[in-house]
């Protein structure tokens, strides 16, 4: 057991001992990114406590049966808990290890190993320092859920018995409300959810702030947004002051564009106590621009690079101390996929109120003012939730809100970045909304163009990317489809009137729950496994009736999902895209292949006999033959298909379907990808990708030639099925189905009619 690890010694693998801030902070540590010197007080130290105390199934007792909707009973709980875990006795090897490692963080070094005389002289005084003291929690800052601001911060911690006395404060705040109802919605066992506690070199910064390496409402990649701050950054992380707002172009570097609103006032150290005070500005300070326009373009650069580190948009805390740039924490980006890109289209009425689109849409209600959790209870369903700062003890309420409005807080801001989470419009830095708007006064909420309408408007419903339905009830030849895989979506996937789904994907099932299905199987659970994956799969299948489901089982590289509890048991590769995933992973782990078929027989057994197993990177017909054995074992009795994605399994598809497959499904992105030797992520050969590539559609036509012979379904699930020129060439193939993404099904039947048509009237004429 592990009571302290060393950001030196921690990795982004690390998140089940140190968390997900101090994995993150330990990965940027150890690749010389400019991260203040720390230490974890890792997960062990919190399971020892709570083995010791035994206090765990007090706590579940109080939180069984919660009603996490109601407020009260939700700060009652919570309180009660909190003051469970404050009132057990830290361990005592717990204390002694903290406190050595805080005498140690200016070293970063073990002084025991020193000579004695050199200890005492290296030891003398060095009870002094500053730390940061920061919640760490393992479900935390995972890729589809932040779990941003769930758990408690202390600034400005000096002190042996001080610094003991955050971790142990960090430890309670694991049960804040707000943390209760996270956990909830999200469905994590609260007693599989553990804290470590980083303890960091506090940076005392005259500037800090917060950089998203994409713009978060508009999800435009090119854009890097940085907001700025005087003094500490918990000032704007909290929504307490409206920040400068910086828009940085990518690669060109270029400000495109800057807003200064003014900050009167900042969190700073009081030079005397020690402590975190609130300190005026003086006038002249207050209008400045915090950051001059050269750092905006060092701090945007380095942000980038940190954004290349991790192949994926990120969330960053940046401090200036003496004209040094620090990185205080980086998480993954986790809004990318909620956010929706709106056409602009300006409401017809009076605007009251103006501030910061934080989430795009539009939501009217009635004005509820809420100053502080204890009037959270005010807002009911349709509500718009007005505040004077933005807090992550909203979260429970923001979510029966339909718009959120407060007078400070960046587009950055943790209510920012929940309330796109949860899709509900935001406008945030209005400065005057709980002075403008009155308490049961109705108005409409544009989080689109951050302004606020008097009384309840009519809109028209905005154009959507991803969520807009158009529906098509004229039946065709080949069979539409379409692509779900999260239970969420299916209702609008099934008014898109589908002929079933084509793709059901097992590993969004899993990122919902954040435990890596190999856990289970190292820990001897997969019958829980099972259970899950028969409750989420219901869901999925059960609404869709007697049209046919395609479930593909797991298919996670090592690249991906690494942050999920239990990533760090896949051993990383060189070249993920070519290595151990997919059914090379299922069939050296039979366990968890028949963790998952064993799902799947349930399901047929309680009456949902739609479903069907699809497996995915087939090369081998062997592969195949195993999986039907497998099957047999289990005595589970359903069509089995596989997944088309490499040029192996084009050349090998008389064998496969000679298997006694019952259908295939070209998976064009991971086709194109092989065939091309394109990697589709990398921007400096993107244009080199493409479906229609010659090469790409002669195997496109073999495989579905061939599955005709066979009397073998054939499909597409790839992105190629959303694509119109794509669509055409594969009804003139021949093929059986295509599914598409939600948004496309309805257009995609209707240029499939059109095909069919067309070649039917070109039929007649050449008869």
């Amino acid at each position: 057991m592990v009571n302290i690890a060393w950001f030196k010694d921690i990795s982004k693998d690390s998140i089940a001992l140190v968390g997900g801030k101090g994995a993150n902070l330990g990965e940027l540590s150890r690749n010389n990114f400019p991260v203040p010197n720390g230490f974890v007080v890792t997960a062990d130290s919190y399971k020892l406590f709570l083995a010791q105390t035994k206090i765990q199934d007090q706590i579940d007792k109080i939180l069984a049966h919660l009603d996490i909707e109601d407020s009260n009973k939700l700060n009652e709980a919570s309180e009660r808990v909190q003051d469970l875990i404050l009132s057990s006795d830290m361990p005592y090897e717990v204390k002694l290890d903290i406190q050595k490692a805080y005498k140690n963080i200016n070293i970063g070094t073990d002084i025991t190993t020193l000579p004695a005389q050199a200890a005492n002289l290296v030891n003398s005084g060095r009870d002094t320092s500053f730390v940061a003291v920061r919640s760490s929690a393992t479900a935390e800052d995972l890729p589809t859920a932040s779990f941003a601001g769930q758990q408690s911060t202390y600034l400005n911690v000096r002190g042996l018995d001080n610094v003991t006395k955050a971790v142990h404060q960090c430890w309670a705040s694991l049960y804040t409300p707000r943390a209760i109802y996270y956990r909830e919605k999200n469905d994590f066992e609260h007693s599989k959810v553990f804290i470590a506690v980083v303890i960091q070199k506090m940076i005392n910064s005259e500037k800090s702030g917060v950089i998203f390496t994409m713009n978060p409402v508009t999800n435009d990649e090119n854009e890097i947004i940085i907001e700025a701050g005087y003094g500490l950054g918990d000032a704007i992380v909290s929504g307490a002051i409206s920040p400068n707002r910086y828009v940085v172009e990518k690669d060109y570097w270029k400000l495109k564009d800057k807003k200064i609103p003014g900050q009167e006032w900042m969190f700073g150290r009081d030079v005397n106590t020690g402590r975190t005070v609130k300190i005026d500005l003086s006038e002249g300070k207050s209008k400045r621009q915090v950051l001059e326009d050269d750092e905006i373009i060092v701090i945007a650069k380095l942000a980038a690079k940190i954004e290349k580190h991790y192949k994926k948009p990120q969330d960053i805390e940046y401090a200036i101390e003496n004209n040094r740039l620090y990185i205080v924490q980086s998480r993954a980006v986790t809004t990318k996929e909620k956010v929706e890109e709106v056409k602009e289209e300006e409401i017809e009425g009076d605007v009251i109120l103006e501030g910061l689109s934080a989430s795009p849409g539009v939501g009217s209600g009635t004005v509820k003012i809420v100053d502080g959790r204890e009037e959270l209870h005010k807002i009911e369903k349709g509500d718009v939730l007005v505040a004077k700062m933005t807090s992550p003890d909203m979260v429970p309420a923001m979510e029966r809100a339909s718009a959120i409005v407060t007078n400070e807080g960046g587009t950055t801001c943790h209510a920012a970045i929940v309330s796109r989470e949860l899709g509900i419009p935001c406008v945030v830095g209005t400065e005057k909304a709980t002075e403008v708007l009155s308490e049961g006064s109705v108005v409409t909420v544009d989080g689109s163009s951050g302004k606020v309408y008097s009384g309840e408007k009519e809109v028209e419903e905005p154009e959507k990317i991803e969520m807009d339905i158009e529906v098509s009830n004229e039946k065709t030849v080949t069979k539409v489809k379409v692509n779900v895989d999260i239970s969420q979506a299916v209702g609008r996937a099934v008014e898109t009137n589908p002929d079933g789904v084509g793709l059901a994907r097992l590993e969004f099932v899993i990122a919902e729950k954040g435990i890596h299905p190999l856990k289970y199987v190292r820990e001897g659970r997969e019958e829980e496994y099972t259970n899950y994956l028969v409750e989420k799969l219901k869901e999925i299948a059960q609404p869709f009736g007697e049209r046919p489901v395609w479930v593909r089982t797991s298919d996670i590289r090592s690249d991906e999902y690494d942050e999920l509890e239990g990533g760090d048991l896949v051993e990383k590769e060189s070249n993920p895209m070519m290595g151990w995933h997919g059914i090379r992973m299922s069939l050296d782990e039979k366990k968890l292949l028949k963790a998952e078929l064993k799902a799947i027989r349930r399901l047929r057994q309680e009456g949902i006999r739609n479903i069907s197993i699809m497996i995915p990177l087939v090369t081998h017909v062997n592969q195949v033959e195993k999986v039907k054995e497998i099957m047999s074992d289990l005595d589970l009795d359903c069509d089995l298909g596989i997944m088309i994605e490499t040029p192996a399994a084009v050349e090998i598809i008389d064998d496969l379907c000679s298997a006694g497959i019952k259908f295939a499904s070209i998976g064009s992105n991971d086709l194109t990808q092989f065939t091309l030797a394109v990697d589709r992520n990398n921007e400096k050969v993107a244009e080199l990708f493409s479906e229609l590539h010659p090469a790409v559609l002669k195997q496109i036509r073999r495989v579905i030639k061939k599955c005709r012979e066979y009397n073998v379904e054939s499909s597409i699930c790839g992105q190629a099925g959303s694509n119109e020129e794509m669509v055409k060439k594969l009804v003139k193939y021949g093929i059986s189905s295509i599914s598409a993404n939600v948004d496309a099904v309805g257009k995609i039947r209707n240029i499939v009619s059109d095909e069919e048509r067309r070649l039917l009237e070109s039929a007649r004429d050449n008869a």
